[in-house]
């Protein structure tokens, strides 16, 4: 990928500034690899400045866990000097951040090596490799994400989340009713103000839906034909939705399990695959005679157990799972059901499509989408076939086989064969060697059940 020509750039920014003089700041965002956005903000004047030279970042910041610091056993840090690399605009990402008060705008960023080529550790790269390999097939990925999140107090009780008082009632919700609209009602102002935040930032989403835990929502984006821009505007939603909610005096979480008992936040991602005349290849009467909807689903469920860490890459992730919460368990498929894996909808023949329905809303959209697309270009070369699907209950059908701790997952995605052929080895490295730092750490510590069990009763 070159980096987009000086004079394209330079216009984008002179046509921006024009049309909106107010401006007076410009946040620079770049998403690392638990999908946190940092960056930097300048002045609207040092805006030309940035398309003409960008700016300077170091490559350490694709080597922090969680907690902000640095995993030094990634290579990323003192081994190499914590030294710089220039980060460049993505094209048609500036925008107005519509809940500041001094009027702010936003530039996404993706990270280059200093002679100019893209730098091998940055998720967004990680995913234009993969989907470079769909390029020389002719083919082009459409993909939209479904994004699950909480709506939660702004205090919480002894440390743990609360549902945020209703504006309307000043009561706390507890009702658990799937697409309820009454809930939609209690926090309005908020949600319709995340929808037209969206719709100012150029952010496709198209609905709300009320999820089945109090005060969790669902927000669909519309399918775009470009799975780079797709996670875009994942990133960038969940930054509108905490910054919206906040102005509401209210917060938000995306951890997958935040209420022990509750529903987890979901990442649910929808492909289809077009041919180099616009047409979906997966389109069909019957799904299950598409030799080609077949073979995708079956190359995503073979690399799913290598995945898992990529869709599921935090110790709570695993928490998510279980039946009575529609999280698969297992590598299954079905046509229009909930309880599998990969759900093809089968509402019209041009409309079939994937559905995947593992990821916990905590997934840095790049690196899960890198990881699906795999398993589907894999399916596709290769012609994997998945199998018969699954009707009715998959829990009651399938034994869980899918790894349910991040240790395993990990093991699982180091040792994969496939995935090594369309994710970088050295970005693998890197992506373990976070993980575990986070693991070890979490496994030396003590949690207070442990202190309830253990301290007075052994």
């Amino acid at each position: 990928m070159s980096v987009p020509p000086r004079a394209v750039q330079l216009n984008e920014a002179n046509a921006f500034l024009k049309e909106h003089p107010e401006v007076l700041y410009v946040d620079l965002l770049i998403a690392d690899m638990n999908g946190v956005v940092r960056g930097k903000r300048i002045e609207r004047t040092s805006l030309h400045k940035v398309y003409e030279k960008g700016i300077n970042l170091p490559a350490s910041l694709f080597a922090l866990d969680i907690n902000g610091s640095t995993v030094e056993s990634t290579g990323l840090g003192l081994d190499i000097g914590d030294a710089d690399r220039i980060c460049y605009p993505i094209p048609d990402t500036l925008c107005n951040e519509p809940w500041q008060k001094r009027p702010t705008a936003q530039l996404l960023m993706t990270m280059h090596e200093i002679e100019g080529e893209p730098f091998f550790a940055d998720p967004r790269e990680v995913l234009r490799q993969v989907v470079s390999k769909f390029d020389d097939l002719g083919l082009t990925i459409c993909a939209a994400f479904e994004l699950e999140f909480y709506l939660i107090d702004q205090e919480n009780v002894n440390g743990r989340p609360q549902p945020p008082r209703s504006p309307i009632s000043g009561k706390r919700p507890q009702s658990t009713q799937v697409y309820l609209i009454d809930d939609l009602d209690e926090y309005a102002d908020c949600l319709q103000d995340i929808l037209e935040g969206a719709k100012e930032q150029g952010i496709p989403a198209d609905a709300i839906v009320k999820e089945s835990a109090p005060a969790q929502f669902e927000v669909n984006l519309h399918h775009v034909p470009d799975p780079l821009k797709a996670c875009d505007y994942a990133v960038l939603l969940k930054r509108l939705i905490k910054n919206i909610a906040y102005d509401h005096e209210m917060d938000t979480t995306f951890m997958a399990k935040p209420y022990p008992g509750q529903a987890g936040n979901g990442l649910h991602v929808h492909i289809s695959v077009l041919d180099k005349d616009g047409n979906n290849i997966f389109t069909s009467e019957d799904p299950e005679q598409n030799a080609a909807l077949r073979h995708a689903i079956g190359g995503v469920l073979e690399t799913l157990p290598a995945s898992m860490a990529f869709l599921c890459p935090n110790v709570n992730s695993y928490r998510r799972f279980g039946a009575q919460f529609y999280v698969p368990n297992s590598p299954s498929w079905g046509l229009d059901n909930r309880t599998v894996a990969l759900r093809v909808p089968t509402g019209s023949p041009d409309a079939v499509r994937l559905e995947h329905r593992v990821a916990g809303a905590d997934a840095n959209p790049y690196l899960m989408m890198a990881a699906v697309l795999a398993g589907v270009h894999h399916g596709l070369t290769n012609q994997i076939e998945p199998g018969a699907p699954i009707e009715g209950n998959t829990y009651e059908q399938m034994e869980q086989s899918l790894p349910n701790n991040l240790r395993d997952a990990l093991r699982e995605l180091d040792d994969s064969e496939i995935l090594n052929k369309y994710i970088d080895p050295k970005y693998i490295d890197i992506f373990v060697a976070c993980k575990e730092s986070e693991l070890e750490e979490f496994e030396h510590s003590i949690s207070d059940l442990e202190y309830n069990w253990y301290l007075h009763t052994v």
